[in-house]
């Protein structure tokens, strides 16, 4: 019989007894995980290793917001399960991507409409694609809903407040900060605070406030130091192409 375990260094890693305890339970699942190696992972890291070959680019993109959802899971409260499914949809949000067409993808400019609209799409072909796996079924339906709208007026459904899974609302507010903090071909790059002062502006239409608040305090825990391994802020990537 195995033990897994789980530890976290004050002050260096953690600046409060409540974020060591959250760490170091958080490490413990996953040793757990990485000793035994569930269908949920395993599958979701063979579609993960598919769309990074087909569009290497967006790898760091995933990486930050993979890791800005944990913690704010974490932060929220969420029980380790729920924890673990926000992780996974945000590490295949953009998996209904592999869809679209060179042309789209390589655009150097806006898209227009019509482009827009078969962008739209890909929630909806990420969740057929996810549901091929039976394990990832529940992590499926966060990523149908990772691009509605906190007031209803997103896509594909038009769902709106608690009615959208939390981790589609969590994954909403972090993909859309590292969207801004990132040049692209046709815009730069915002700073850090004006990003953040965008989703403070969207709170309650855009984005869940709650969310929002959530997202702010694990940025704060990231510039003190109380994250390891996780200041996305200095994270190094390439222009995005892909539309969010």
């Amino acid at each position: 019989m195995r033990a897994s375990y789980g530890s976290a260094a004050m002050t260096r890693e953690a600046s409060t007894v409540e974020t060591a305890l959250r760490t170091a339970d958080h490490r413990m699942y996953s040793r757990k995980l990485d000793s035994r190696p569930s269908s949920r992972s395993q599958s979701r890291d063979v579609l993960m290793q598919a769309f990074t070959e087909r569009h290497p680019d967006l790898g760091p993109h995933i990486d930050a917001v993979t890791a800005l959802a944990e913690h704010v899971a974490e932060h929220l409260g969420l029980d380790q399960d729920l924890v673990e499914q926000v992780r996974h949809a945000a590490g295949l949000h953009d998996v209904g991507k592999v869809a679209l067409p060179d042309a789209i993808v390589n655009k150097p400019g806006p898209l227009d409409e019509q482009e827009w609209e078969f962008v739209r799409r890909h929630t909806i072909i990420g969740e057929r694609i996810l549901r091929a796996a039976p394990a990832l079924a529940a992590v499926a339906t966060v990523v149908r809903s990772s691009h509605e709208r906190y007031d209803g007026c997103g896509y594909p459904d038009g769902l709106a407040g608690e009615d959208i899974p939390v981790g589609a609302r969590i994954i909403s507010v972090c993909d859309a900060y590292d969207a801004m903090t990132f040049d692209r071909p046709y815009r730069l790059a915002q700073s850090p605070q004006d990003a953040l002062a965008e989703l403070r502006r969207c709170a309650g239409t855009q984005f869940d406030p709650n969310v929002v608040a959530a997202f702010e305090a694990v940025l704060e825990e990231t510039r003190a130091g109380g994250r390891e391994g996780s200041d996305v802020e200095s994270q190094t990537a390439g222009s995005r192409k892909v539309p969010s």
